[in-house]
């Protein structure tokens, strides 16, 4: 009878009634809680080593600044009496349960934190919109909560960090390891970066590595130097009658500190107090909600009708690379939990267009100043668009970010959302070039000679394609430079051939009148 009542509410009012039995478990296990302090912000510190017709309706904006509308509390009466923790550092501490690690290395990365101060207010500030969904995530898992903390490690909690091994995200996932967990990578979008999709492939990963491993500091150097590298450097240990733990095997020096860098988090945030740190409060609610996109809709139009800006959009959505989110392969956007009902509500009497940009797959190889008179853009534009260099052509079967007009306005299909991609060549340079024809040459035979149309040979030459060619004859070609260049060299290289002939007749006719007056010779030679 129960789930039959609880069916009949709408999805928000479910998800806080889930929180609030959730905070109810926690407070029936007899825990306290202790909310977290704030702290002034200082200047950034980067860690060394370490995305229809008519007119609109006015959008209803919530008053009061961003963080607090991001952060309101959640309905219910009843449960604001629950004694649950209000602080989300709480609620981690009390999941917090791999065994400790303690030695020099993690009391080396402690003083690191505690020294720069600066830098635990940023990443925490960034961290307080992804981590109640993360935290979510690993409680319904049962997964330990130390793995909360690791984008602290990974990428201080930006979900746009990119290392110099091309690892994208948050979790930071390598290109070929993201797709292996399906993370799709294209020019539209990169999943690596998105926050739910990444947060369930890291999850995903880690729980693959533990019940490879049996062990959470072994899952952990896997997730950061490869499970084949650790697999290998426990079987080497094996093989040497070593013990096989994670400070036994022989690492890289970057995977010897992952795991006391993450230590030495968790000590902190398990004591603050214990190291003089303090912690921005995180509130124990959620921070975005999830919004259903059933049409393409611009991203400038998503963040007026949310009444947020398009920053502020993008930090909760930072796997789009685009100014339009296809709905066939971007179904849900994240917003701030409030500007999710306010979003939805002006949408509702939105009477504009949702999208100005489509998708558009080039059917051959052509330039992009060719392209773009197609498609009714500047060239400029275009390349700015798409992210296209100088003196490159766009090759058959890419996908390219157009306006939509005409023929062109509608949604993106499924199949260029999920695969769409962006291959250049360089630009083909032609340089006028005159042959000789063959005995028994045809337009046409010349034409496949030198691999060019018959038609444009035809045009080159004003004869028609069925011409037959008498021997000798001039016939001009428009070739590429680099085999214009070839021909050319081949015309130099038999000229050469012909000096060195000669040259060699020379020195043979010089060396026959030496023989011929070797007295001559003997005299000159003695010459000072």
């Amino acid at each position: 009878m129960e789930e039959r009542f609880l069916m009949r509410w709408p999805d928000r009012q479910r998800r806080c009634l889930g929180a609030a039995l959730a905070a109810l478990a926690l407070f029936v296990s007899g825990c306290a809680s202790v909310p977290g302090d704030t702290v002034a912000g200082h200047p950034a510190t980067a860690e060394p080593g370490l995305g229809r017709s008519g007119p609109a309706q006015a959008p209803v904006v919530p008053s009061g600044p961003l963080s607090q509308i991001g952060t309101a509390s959640m309905p219910g009466g009843p449960v604001a009496s629950l004694a649950a923790p209000t602080d989300l550092w709480e609620r981690i501490r009390r999941g917090l349960s791999m065994p400790d690690l303690d030695n020099e290395l993690v009391r080396d990365h402690e003083r690191w934190y505690l020294n720069r101060p600066d830098y635990i207010q940023r990443m925490t500030e960034r961290s307080s919109r992804y981590l109640f969904h993360i935290v979510e995530e690993i409680e319904r898992r049962n997964l330990p909560m130390e793995l909360a903390l690791l984008p602290f490690i990974e990428s201080a909690f930006n979900p746009q960090a990119v290392s110099s091994a091309r690892a994208a995200g948050m979790w930071q996932f390598m290109p070929a390891t993201g797709a292996s967990f399906d993370l799709k990578q294209n020019v539209f979008r990169d999943d690596r970066r998105d926050v739910l999709a990444s947060t369930r492939a890291a999850l995903d990963y880690l729980q693959q590595l533990h019940a490879r491993f049996g062990d959470w500091h072994l899952a952990l150097a896997a997730y950061n130097w490869g499970q084949g590298n650790v697999n290998r450097a426990i079987t080497r240990n094996q093989r040497a009658g070593l013990p096989t733990g994670y400070a036994d095997i022989t690492m890289p020096a970057e995977t010897r500190h992952y795991v006391p860098k993450l230590q030495a988090v968790k000590n902190i945030v398990a004591r603050p107090q214990a190291f003089g740190a303090t912690l921005p409060a995180i509130g124990n609610h959620p921070f975005f909600d999830t919004v259903t996109i059933e049409r393409d809709m611009d991203v400038a139009v998503i963040a007026r009708l949310a009444g947020i800006s398009e920053s502020d959009f993008r930090a909760l959505n930072p796997s789009l690379k685009q100014p339009v989110v296809m709905a066939a392969g971007t179904p849900t956007v994240l917003l701030p939990w409030d500007n999710a009902v306010v979003f939805q509500q002006n949408l509702a009497r939105h009477d504009g267009p949702l999208a100005t940009w489509t998708a558009w797959v080039v059917p051959s190889t052509m330039s992009v100043a060719q392209a773009a008179g197609k498609l009714g853009m500047s060239e400029s534009e275009l390349r700015s668009v798409n992210n296209i260099p100088p003196r490159m052509q766009v090759r058959a079967g890419s996908s390219l970010l157009v306006h939509r007009t005409g023929a062109r306005d509608r949604d993106v299909p499924e199949h260029v959302a999920d695969n769409a991609m962006l291959s250049l060549q360089p630009d083909v340079v032609l340089r006028r070039t005159t042959v000789k024809a063959r005995k028994g040459e045809t337009l046409a035979s010349l034409a496949r000679r030198y691999k060019v149309p018959v038609s444009s040979v035809a045009e080159w030459n004003k004869l028609s394609a069925g011409a037959s060619l008498k021997a000798g004859q001039s016939i001009t070609l428009m070739l590429p430079q680099r085999a214009a260049v070839a021909k050319a060299g081949g015309t130099r290289k038999k000229a050469a051939t012909r000096t060195a002939r000669t040259q060699a007749k020379g020195k043979t006719a010089t060396a026959s009148s030496r023989k011929a007056a070797p007295a001559r010779t003997r005299v000159a030679a003695g010459k000072p």
